[in-house]
């Protein structure tokens, strides 16, 4: 299939062609031709399978079917968890409406709000935001969302995640009279995501794509069993010096532990960028072209701060800490092994961790394989998963009788 086929104005065709893009993705050929058929869409798509131009080609396309007649606000609104993620869907989009006239800004926290004076002062055909400022902005009235006619919600799963739903549902219903709503999700999985569509969307095509093999990553996955936090840290510089990480992720639980562990990482000569949560967007930028450019090929973050990052050749992931759950797990390897290409996703475990590495491999459905490191072999065996307790028989019988006796 090519991306002529969906019968697109040649100016965004030539600026698709332009980008490189030949054929489209599992994800594109099903959700351009029902956003261009009007429906709304809920879509589950795998990070790396091009789920961001799935969204922008039909939205671009509706503004040039249906060109501005009226002054006024954003008539595409793409609502998105990060900075980062917001800055990427920009800069893509910038892309794909270069041969066009359509203005597109974007208003993000950590950013001077003068700023965004002029996006709001003058005609602005798309807006990418995240949620938490452009609140702010709906509070004061310096933006209307009656305007906007295509609403689109990129990564739901993780804005519900950090919280974001009173600011969401607030969004969707101040966009009240919009045509069509895209909610795209990494994972559809879990209550909360269906909840939201339930509300937001009305009679959507349910897509759910799967990777390709073109697309599909090959993810190599270990563990490194550690004895404790200077063993972990050895291990960990002895992976980063090694010849064949490009480019690494290095992931933290606390914004605590990152600072602790940028220190470490200096003292051992290893010189690594960081990001973290509320960080002031000149230096998170600044970090990210450091790292995208290769400047820097070592970059520790948080699970909040790295949301929405966009690195095509990331070698490894490395889990100093291991998260607090088994989907934040997935989403963290997804961020190497991107286009087809190789990865490789390293876990230091120790002993208070095991509960967590099981229940990510009953997660993902497969076995981590435990490896070592000539010289840095872990002295103590692999510590047993934490005992479920065992419910008494005789409180369990007692706790019905009192439930039944409440009820009489």
């Amino acid at each position: 299939m090519q991306f002529s086929e969906f019968d697109l104005d040649n100016k965004l065709l030539d600026a698709i062609n332009k980008m490189g893009y030949e054929t489209p993705t599992s994800i594109q050929q099903q959700a351009i031709p029902e956003a261009l058929q009007g429906r709304d869409i809920l879509a589950s798509a795998p990070t790396g399978t091009g789920k961001t131009a799935a969204f922008l080609i039909p939205a671009i396309q509706y503004l040039l079917d249906f060109p501005r007649r009226d002054p006024g606000f954003a008539r595409v609104l793409v609502m998105t968890p990060t900075r980062e993620l917001a800055y990427q869907i920009h800069e893509q989009c910038e892309l794909l409406a270069k041969r066009t006239n359509l203005k597109i800004g974007v208003v993000t926290g950590g950013i001077n709000y003068g700023t965004h004076k002029e996006i709001f002062e003058k005609n602005n055909d798309i807006l990418i935001a995240t949620p938490g400022r452009l609140m702010e902005y709906l509070e004061t009235e310096n933006f209307h969302a009656e305007h906007v006619e295509m609403l689109i919600i990129d990564e739901a799963d993780r804005m519900l995640d950090m919280g974001f739903k009173k600011e969401m549902s607030r969004i969707c219903d101040e966009a009240k009279n919009r045509r069509q709503c895209f909610l795209f999700s990494a994972t559809l999985e879990g209550d909360s995501v269906e909840r939201f569509a339930e509300t937001t969307l009305n009679d959507p095509a349910l897509l759910e794509a799967e990777s390709s093999r073109k697309e599909k990553a090959k993810i190599h996955q270990w563990v490194h069993l550690a004895d404790d936090y200077h063993h972990k840290l050895e291990l960990l510089v002895n992976t980063l010096n090694g010849p064949d990480v490009t480019k690494a992720i290095v992931f933290v639980k606390t914004r605590e532990r990152l600072e602790t562990l940028i220190g470490e990482l200096t003292t051992n000569d290893v010189k690594a960028a960081w990001l973290r949560g509320e960080m002031p967007q000149d230096k998170r930028m600044k970090a990210m072209e450091n790292f995208h450019s290769g400047k820097t090929r070592i970059l520790v973050a948080t699970d909040v701060a790295a949301r929405g990052i966009d690195v095509a050749d990331i070698s490894h992931v490395i889990n100093f800490d291991l998260p607090r759950t088994a989907d934040i797990y997935v989403h963290r390897i997804g961020r190497t092994g991107r286009a087809g290409k190789k990865g490789i996703a390293i876990s230091l475990v120790e002993a208070h961790d095991i509960g967590i590495l099981y229940k990510i491999e009953r997660y993902i459905e497969q076995k981590l394989k435990r490896r070592v490191i000539k010289g840095l072999e872990p002295k103590h065996k692999e510590a047993k998963p934490p005992a479920k307790k065992r419910k008494d028989p005789v409180k369990m019988k007692a706790k019905k009788k009192a439930k039944v006796k409440k009820k009489k």
